[in-house]
C-alpha cells in the first residue's frame, strides 16, 4: 500500500497540510451553514492529490452534498473510490487515492449486531424483532453511536492512511463524541431494568403492578413484550458495546488523532465554534485547527483604499461631472449616485473586514493551525471546485 510523506512536526502557526500529512484520523465538525462538509471534502481531496496513500472522506451527516461534489451518485455506507479519471477532468495527477462514504445507519446497525451476538439465535432474533426493524436507524442516539462504530471499523481495517470525518452540526457533534458512553450507559440503566424485570423474573407478577397495567392498557401487551424482547437481546451484547465504548473513546483521545473546527466569522456560528473548541480542550482532545470560511479579502483594510473610497463618497459631484461625458448615457445624477453608493460599500465592508481581523487574532492561540479561506465568487459543486478550495486549505 503507497504511503504518505514521513509526517511533519507540529508547531504553533503549523499548515493544515502538515496537520494531515501528521494524523490518521482528522474530525471536522462546526455549525451547520458554513461550509463543514465542502471543507472536509476538500481537506481529503488534497490530501490525496497532494500527500499520497488512501485517503477516505466519511460523512455522518445526511446530507447528500459531498457525493455530488465527488461525483459518485448512490454512495451509501460501502466506501468508494472516486475515478482517477475525475481527478485528470480537474487538471489534476493525484499521487494517491480518494475514497468516499456515507454512514447508512441501519445496515450498519445489523452489521454491529452480528458482530457482537453472543451467538446465531439471539443474532437473528434481533435482526428479526419488529422494534428493532423499526427504530435501529431512528432511536436516540442511534445515529450518533453507529458513526463512531464506524470510523472504529474502519480504522482497525487499516486500509486508509488518513480518514477525514464529516460530523453532523456543532452540538449534535457532541453526541457524536459522547454517544459510545452514553449508549453503555443506557443498556445499564434502572429504566431499562424497569422494561425489562416483568419478563425475566418469575417472581414478578405482570397484572400486579399499577405501572405496568397502565402501560399494557396504553401500549398493549404485544407492544411491551417486543420493547422487553428487544433490550433483553441487546443486553446480552452489553459487554461488547461496552468495550468497543471504552476503544472509541481511546481512539478520539489518541494522538493520531486530531480535530478541525469550521465556522464563519458571524457572531452566532463563532460563538458555537469557540464553544466546541473549549467542549475538545475539556475533553481533551487534540484541536489541530480551526478553518475559518467567507472572509473578506485583507485588501478591504488597506487605509490607501479607504481613501480612495473616501475620495469617491465625499467628491462624488466633482467626479460625476468629469466623468459624464464619458458615460454613454452622461446622467450625472446617477453616476454621482453610484460613485457615492460604491465609495460607502467600500467604507462598510472595511469596518466588516477589521472586526473579522480582530476576531482571528482572538482565536489565534487557541490552535495550532489557523486558516481563513475567502469568498468564492461560485459554490463548490464538484471536484475541481473541492480542489480549489483545498488550494485555499493548504499552505501558502
Amino acid at each position: 500500500m503507497p504511503r504518505r510523506s514521513p509526517p511533519r512536526p507540529e508547531a504553533k502557526g503549523a499548515t493544515l497540510d502538515g496537520l494531515l500529512a501528521s494524523k490518521e484520523i482528522v474530525v471536522a465538525c462546526g455549525p451547520g451553514g458554513v461550509g463543514k462538509t465542502t471543507t472536509a471534502a476538500a481537506a481529503g481531496a488534497m490530501a490525496a492529490a497532494r500527500l499520497g496513500g488512501k485517503v477516505l472522506v466519511l460523512t455522518v451527516d445526511p446530507a447528500r452534498r459531498l457525493a455530488d461534489a465527488l461525483g459518485l451518485e448512490g454512495i451509501g455506507n460501502t466506501e468508494r473510490r472516486v475515478p482517477d479519471d475525475t481527478f485528470r477532468q480537474a487538471g489534476v495527477k493525484p499521487m494517491g487515492e480518494l475514497w468516499a462514504a456515507m454512514l447508512d445507519t441501519k445496515e450498519s446497525w445489523d452489521s454491529l449486531v452480528r458482530l457482537h451476538a453472543p451467538d446465531a439465535r439471539t443474532r437473528d432474533e434481533i435482526l428479526s424483532n419488529p422494534l428493532y426493524r423499526n427504530i435501529s436507524g431512528r432511536f436516540v442516539q442511534s445515529h450518533d453511536y453507529i458513526a463512531m462504530e464506524r470510523l472504529f471499523e474502519i480504522h482497525a481495517d487499516g486500509k486508509y492512511d488518513l480518514i477525514v470525518v464529516d460530523t453532523p452540526p456543532t452540538r449534535n457533534a457532541l453526541d457524536f463524541l459522547d454517544a459510545p458512553e452514553r449508549m453503555a450507559e443506557f443498556f445499564s440503566s434502572r429504566l431499562l431494568r424497569w422494561l425489562i424485570v416483568p419478563y425475566r423474573s418469575k417472581l414478578v407478577n405482570f397484572a400486579s403492578k399499577p405501572f405496568y397495567q397502565v402501560a399494557d392498557r396504553i401500549l398493549g401487551t404485544q407492544f411491551l413484550e417486543d420493547v422487553a424482547q428487544f433490550f433483553i437481546l441487546f443486553q446480552s451484547m452489553y459487554d461488547g458495546f461496552v468495550e468497543r465504548a471504552k476503544a472509541v473513546h481511546r481512539l478520539m483521545a489518541d494522538r493520531r488523532t486530531s480535530f478541525i473546527v469550521v465556522s464563519t466569522l458571524e457572531a452566532v456560528p463563532l460563538r458555537e465554534a469557540e464553544f466546541f473548541a473549549q467542549a475538545l480542550k475539556d475533553r481533551r482532545l487534540h484541536l489541530g485547527a480551526i478553518v475559518l470560511n467567507k472572509v473578506l479579502p485583507a485588501y478591504l483594510r488597506d487605509p490607501q483604499g479607504e481613501a480612495v473610497a473616501e475620495k469617491l463618497r465625499d467628491r462624488a459631484d466633482e467626479l460625476a461631472e468629469a466623468l459624464a461625458p464619458k458615460v454613454r448615457s452622461g446622467d450625472v445624477d446617477q453616476i454621482r449616485r453610484v460613485l457615492t453608493e460604491v465609495g460607502r460599500s467600500y467604507i462598510d465592508y472595511r469596518v466588516v473586514a477589521q472586526r473579522e481581523a480582530e476576531q482571528q487574532a482572538e482565536l489565534a492561540d487557541v490552535p495550532e493551525t489557523l486558516v481563513s479561506v475567502p469568498y468564492f465568487e461560485t459554490d463548490v459543486y464538484d471536484l475541481a471546485g473541492l480542489l480549489r478550495l483545498g488550494a485555499k486549505l493548504w499552505s501558502p
